[in-house]
């Protein structure tokens, strides 16, 4: 039975009360020549015939593959309760948490969420999300804009090249100054860095594990941005955090992160979220909601929004952020994958993923012509689930060539980094096999032959 909401009467009388003599009328203000000349539009078909149509059409996908594609975002497992839970419908329906006496089960899991991601970035303070990694890190930088009042902001260049467009984008109208500082190997160059704060720096923006993959232990340059009067902004990648020094151990004042590995899949780009944690320092800075734990006149615990400095709650020009809404549904996949994980879950986790990538790197190496862009053996940074290396030909052909044959060897890392058109990012988890790799390993030698 079709859907035909409004009959030819209807429509009439609809136009009749706003004074048009039809429905194109409507549309006079929109040049001839800019309408679509037909909408050939199908004749309907059956819900049968539709389905296979659309099944028809998600085949052409190209499924199935091997792929070592990392460069921030990443294939993690995900447990099979984290879609049983999050789907159910009390949590994927429900809107945002104004009336606390209706919402204590959004605002307990924000809060929940709010302690986790706290205890894994070592900082005291969480909102309940924003958009994703590269929102994050944008309001983290305007976060030390606003607490210090001054207008440079300090960024590896090892720093997510798309965080950086993001970053450079957000800011273009607000009268700041960005100043990258170069990689070193795809480093960040910690001398460099230090040297280039002043007076007039808000803050200083890393990457750890970096864009390369590359770690590293930022507390000589926090402890020297400190003494300086400059933020510290530190971008993290959840997984690793537990195997890692913490931001707060390095004395960061604010970590961003993007939470895909956390329990998120793939989906072409999200939606995914944005991470966000800083000391008590700069909480009031924060953007978005926070939600807190109190009681009631009677003792009992409720969840309240405790801060929430957003432009639907104070006058616009107040608020710390205007797109900052949070992602309380992915923050809830988040909360169930770490709980299901658990501390130890989480750490074999990031040690297989280590594992698997020194594995890769090791037989990669192995071929003649391909070379670690920074070798940990010969004084470079280490490396965690993820490394460069140097290939003798550009990576986009080798890219190409597997891939044609079912396997994703990387990213190509030219196409943000002049000067490495022959360097591929390779990365790996804890679903990334070692038959997979020698699979890797053994295809690049053929195609490099």
């Amino acid at each position: 039975m079709p859907y035909v909401p409004h009959t030819p009467e209807d429509v009439r009388r609809m136009l009749d009360v706003i004074g048009a003599p039809s429905v194109a009328s409507l549309f006079d203000e929109i040049p001839a020549e800019l309408r679509p000349k037909s909408y050939d539009l199908p004749n309907g078909r059956s819900e049968m015939d539709v389905l296979a149509h659309l099944e028809a059409l998600a085949a052409k996908n190209m499924c199935g593959q091997v792929s070592f594609l990392g460069a921030g975002f990443y294939d993690h497992h995900i447990p099979a309760a984290v879609d049983a839970l999050s789907m159910r419908s009390e949590f994927y329906t429900a809107y945002t948490p104004y009336q606390p006496e209706a919402s204590q089960g959004t605002l307990q899991a924000i809060f929940e969420y709010q302690t986790a991601v706290t205890r894994l970035t070592g900082l005291a303070y969480a909102n309940a999300s924003v958009y994703d990694g590269g929102s994050a890190l944008f309001e983290g930088a305007m976060m030390a804009v606003r607490h210090t009042g001054r207008r440079k902001l300090v960024v590896c260049e090892a720093v997510s090249p798309i965080y950086r467009v993001m970053l450079s984008s957000y800011t273009s109208n607000l009268h700041l100054e960005l100043v990258t500082i170069p990689h070193k190997n795809g480093a960040c160059d910690l001398d460099a860095l230090t040297k280039a704060l002043d007076a007039d720096t808000a803050a200083v923006v890393v990457q750890n594990p970096s864009f390369f993959g590359t770690i590293a232990d930022f507390t000589a340059l926090f402890a020297a941005a400190r003494a300086s009067g400059v933020v510290s902004l530190i971008s993290v990648y959840p997984v690793l955090q537990s195997v890692l020094k913490s931001p707060g151990e390095m004395g960061a004042d604010v970590a961003v992160a993007e939470g895909q590995s956390l329990g998120l899949p793939l989906s072409f780009g999200g939606p995914y979220l944005g991470i966000m944690t800083c000391n008590k320092e700069l909480v009031r800075q924060m953007p978005g909601r926070m939600v807190g734990r109190t009681v009631d006149g009677e003792g009992r615990t409720g969840y309240v929004l405790t801060l929430q400095a957003r432009e639907q709650h104070i006058r616009r020009q107040k608020a710390t952020s205007n797109i900052c809404s949070n992602q309380a549904l992915c923050a809830l996949r988040a909360l169930m994958h770490l709980c299901l994980l658990g501390q130890e879950g989480l750490i074999r986790t990031a040690e297989l993923a280590i594992e698997r990538a020194h594995y890769a790197a090791e037989r990669l190496t192995a071929i003649p012509g391909v070379a670690l862009l920074s070798n940990p053996a010969k004084g470079g940074a280490p490396f965690g689930n993820e490394f460069a290396v140097t290939l003798p030909v550009p990576a986009y052909q080798v890219i190409d060539k597997l891939t044609a044959r079912g396997l994703v060897p990387g990213f190509p890392l030219g196409r943000y980094y002049d000067g490495l058109e022959n360097a591929l990012l390779v990365a790996c988890t804890e679903k990334t096999s070692t038959e997979a790799i020698g699979i890797f390993a053994e295809m690049l030698r053929g195609t490099l032959k």
